[in-house]
């Protein structure tokens, strides 16, 4: 009956986002689906991107990391709120003044067509494997302890989510997420603090009582003093920052929403209040991990990493009203990340990739058929990525969400510096040959270096692990890289930039 009535729930909570989709998608054209016909309000967008950064990821998992790590996840949030401050004053500005609706346009002014493609292809890479492997989570989670029971099999539950999502995007775009991501995000951090009040009720504590129970424990232990950690503090800010340098700021899902705002004055505001409320939110979530940590440890529940919280949430004696604040909690973590990218991947590839705007003999009318037409393609895209995450998952999923982020957003990043620290351009047939080969020394780079995790993960042989480690000790000595490996390939990629770089500072050509 239990879970009867949480799928109940679930279907209410899609008909008020259906019902806000129709009701924000009345009179809207192809401006409204792109940058919300740049009429946001700026105290939405800040409210609404929390939802969006914070993700069905950091619901799950970043609790589930305190056991192992403690509350050292902390120092990349660090990280991330220095970030922001560079988004905030050097990006965009930038965008406001070109007046883009792809931030990728900035590459075809500054270095020409082929990094402009180049750039966009990167972002329709990242986002996609980003946000499927965050929806995949979610889906996972809500198979195990609701559909499961029901006969409802994982399949099945990934297109009828998926279903939904494109059902309350398409028409609307941006001018409705914005306001669908408010609503998620309330009740998101709603279930974040209404959990964290009722175990800390259920374990007899209060706020001083907690921490100090926890810091027996070792779980509020933060700053990792070893240099060749990959947990190393000054590694996970720095890694932290430029994280958020380039999911953020050289997102097209995020800067998206914040050029949507009427001006530039607004859309600072937005992402400074942003950027400070999203600090105070990830250190609830890691309170939350510690005290998830206590309470499994008093009542004998072995569940760890990814399965803790749901573990606790649904199958612990907890009253139900805590399983459904958890379910409810969650699929409103997931997604604001999951309609946000399929909204911006689609207007990424229409915009970047066919050009849909700078075509003047394309009508509105065929320009909405050609979006709409992408908008489900890249549904059937997300979907064929959840299934793959689904055949690879062997564990916790945020140090390859992190990983992948290194991998794709790197020569991005790199790109985007170039373009903005000097004057100088580059031949025009070879960026996107540039940036490949900056992702392909970053993994050999990685691969070496983090032998074990792959071996782990990719299931190498034992011969070939114990190669590669051997081949690690020779070459770092110990040093592990952690998050800065997307420093590592940012700088690869700007190297070759400039080794390849011509004095001609005129404008490029575009084809």
């Amino acid at each position: 009956m239990d879970r009867v009535v949480l799928l109940l729930i679930i279907l209410i909570y899609f008909a008020v986002l259906l019902g806000i989709a129709f009701y924000t998608s009345r009179n809207s054209d192809n401006e409204s689906f792109f940058i919300g016909n740049r009429n946001s309000k700026w105290w939405l967008v800040a409210f609404g991107m929390i939802g969006t950064s914070l993700s069905g990821m950091t619901f799950i998992s970043v609790p589930g990391t305190v056991g192992k790590g403690g509350f050292g996840y902390f120092q990349v949030v660090i990280g991330y709120w220095l970030g922001y401050f560079a988004v905030a004053y050097v990006l965009l500005p930038l965008y406001y003044r070109l007046q883009l609706t792809s931030i990728y346009t900035y590459l075809q002014q500054r270095l020409g067509q082929n990094a402009y493609k180049t750039g966009a292809l990167f972002f329709i890479l990242s986002r996609t494997l980003g946000a499927t492997i965050r929806l995949y989570l979610v889906i996972k989670v809500l198979e195990q302890f609701v559909l499961a029971d029901m006969g409802i099999p994982f399949e099945a539950s990934a297109i009828i989510i998926l279903g939904l999502i494109l059902l309350y995007t398409y028409r609307g775009g941006v001018k409705t997420i914005v306001w669908t991501d408010t609503l998620q995000t309330t009740f998101m951090l709603l279930a974040l603090v209404i959990c964290v009040g009722y175990i800390m009720h259920s374990l007899h504590l209060d706020l001083g009582s907690t921490w100090a129970a926890m810091s027996q424990k070792g779980y509020t232990h933060m700053l990792q003093t070893d240099i060749k950690s990959p947990g190393f503090f000054l590694k996970q800010v720095l890694g932290g920052a430029f994280i958020t340098i380039a999911m953020t700021g050289l997102d097209q899902e995020m800067m998206q929403k914040n050029i949507s705002v009427s001006n530039l004055k607004d859309s600072q505001k937005n992402m400074i209040v942003f950027c400070f409320v999203l600090l105070a939110a990830n250190l609830i979530f890691l309170l939350l991990g510690g005290l998830l940590h206590l309470y499994a440890g008093a009542n004998g529940i072995t569940a760890a990493g990814d399965d803790l919280f749901p573990a606790v949430a649904v199958n612990s004696g907890l009253p139900f009203f805590i399983t459904v604040c958890f379910m409810v909690g969650l699929i409103s973590a997931v997604f604001p990340s999951a309609d946000g990218a399929l909204t911006a991947l689609t207007s990424s590839f229409c915009i970047d990739m066919l050009g849909i705007k700078r075509n003047p003999t394309l009508t509105e009318a065929q320009q909405k058929k050609t979006r709409l037409l992408v908008h489900n393609i890249f549904a059937l895209v997300f979907l064929g990525c959840v299934f793959f995450f689904r055949a690879i998952d062997n564990g916790s999923l945020i140090d390859i969400l992190l990983k992948m982020a290194g991998f794709t957003y790197g020569p991005l990043l790199g790109l985007f510096a170039f373009g903005i620290l000097t004057k100088r351009n580059v031949p025009q047939h070879l960026p996107i040959w540039l940036c490949l080969i900056s992702l392909v020394a970053t993994f050999g780079i990685d691969l070496v270096n983090n032998a074990p995790w792959y071996t782990d993960k990719l299931h190498l042989g034992e011969a070939m692990g114990n190669a590669l480690n051997t081949l690690s000790n020779n070459i770092f000595h110990g040093y592990k890289i952690g998050v800065e490996l997307l420093i590592v390939n940012a700088a690869i990629t700007f190297l070759l930039l400039s080794v390849f770089a011509v004095k001609d500072q005129q404008k490029p050509q575009n084809t």
